[in-house]
């Protein structure tokens, strides 16, 4: 299932800045930089995907290479969290509309088990890293991303 706005290939463009070990574009497209993707691997953190990215990056006379995470969605927001009102999905791109709850849950039973890093199935544009993924973060002061403890149920 795509989401809307899907587009395939590399992200191509021009880039300028500092880019730190994360880098947020826009709320769902994440870039990482190759050594901190490499650091993370190498501490044992599951599932992450770097993919290539075509950025000319200006103003650096050795810019980092900058690969775009691929987050696949896994995982679903908890019943309880999904108003009782909601319309069904749409027919063309699977979307259910409704806004994210102020205080969300993730259902445990829908979580997978092989990934330190994913999207909300029903929520796409949430990220879910694990306390695995957080502390590798964290032990290896790696910037650019904050954290929010999710409940489950």
């Amino acid at each position: 299932e795509l989401p809307p706005g899907a587009l395939f290939g590399p992200l191509v463009g021009t880039a300028s800045g500092n880019f730190g070990p994360f880098t947020a574009q826009g709320s769902s497209m994440w870039l990482i930089r190759r050594d901190s993707l490499e650091s993370l691997q190498a501490e044992g953190i599951r599932g992450l995907l770097g993919c290539p990215t075509e950025l000319r990056i200006r103003q650096k006379k050795n810019p980092p290479e900058l690969l775009e995470l691929q987050l696949e969605p896994h995982g679903q927001l908890h019943p309880d969290c999904i108003p009782p009102d909601v319309l069904p999905r749409c027919e063309m791109c699977g979307r259910r509309g409704f806004s994210f709850p102020d205080a969300p849950i993730l259902d445990a039973s829908s979580l997978p088990s092989d990934l330190d890093l994913f999207r909300v199935g029903n929520f796409a544009t949430v990220i879910v890293g694990t306390e695995r993924f957080m502390h590798a973060v964290q032990r290896l002061e790696l910037s650019g991303i904050v954290f929010h403890e999710l409940p489950t149920r």
